[in-house]
């Protein structure tokens, strides 16, 4: 099939685009306002976009109390969300009252970060504890506004559980992360479906040909 992405005339019960640009790696952001009030949300539109510095971004489909907290404590955590606490990723994703804590709602406990203010979730394997960079609200092809907010944060300090350090590498499938597909679905990564390709060796490249000339 091919159906126009702008009107969405795919005759499908769910639009399917969100099952094909995945499995996406869910960044579980936790934020905190200047009364102290504390927010965590899951959010599928997250990834790494760069090293030294390490940038990575999530985005939020309207103007929420994560983003808005972000933007006045200039800080943000990343807790990697994995197998065991899939349950309580999706309470997080509740919508609270601001200043009621999605943590305490799911049940989990908070863990002081070593960079920043912002607390990352004590049960998660590992956190990035960020500062925020920037908020990007981006245009349509006509110049639109959007009602979608991009945080871009750099990466100051890494939280990783020793027991998924292994012989001086980090064991991701030992954590079992999961990714959001599209519709209710999800994946786990597992030691089962890990599997790895070196990469080719590099080839020598040629001087670009010389005319000669006489």
């Amino acid at each position: 099939m091919i159906y126009d992405a702008v009107i969405n005339n795919h005759g499908l019960p769910h639009n399917p685009i969100k099952a094909l640009i995945g499995p996406r790696p869910i960044g579980w952001i936790s934020a905190i306002s200047d009364k102290g009030e504390l927010n965590l949300s899951p959010y599928s539109f997250f990834n790494m976009l760069g090293q030294n510095p390490t940038l990575v971004a999530f985005s939020s489909a309207g103007y929420k109390d994560a983003i808005a907290f972000v933007e006045k404590s200039k800080e943000f955590v990343c807790n990697i969300v994995t197998w065991d606490l899939r349950d309580e990723m999706n309470k997080t994703s509740t919508n609270l009252p601001r200043g009621e804590s999605e943590l305490a709602y799911a049940g989990l406990t908070t863990a002081p970060s070593h960079f920043i203010k912002t607390p990352r979730v004590a049960e998660a394997s590992a956190a990035l504890e960020c500062r925020w960079v920037q908020t990007i609200q981006p245009s349509t092809v006509d110049g639109q506004k959007m009602d979608q907010y991009i945080i871009l944060g750099q990466v100051m300090g890494v939280y990783i559980d020793d027991q998924f350090i292994q012989n001086g590498l980090v064991d991701t499938a030992a954590m079992r992360p999961i990714m959001r597909a599209g519709y209710f679905d999800y994946f786990v990564a597992t030691p089962e479906t890990k599997f790895s390709i070196a990469r080719p060796p590099k080839v020598a490249l040629r001087a670009p040909h010389q005319q000669q000339t006489d």
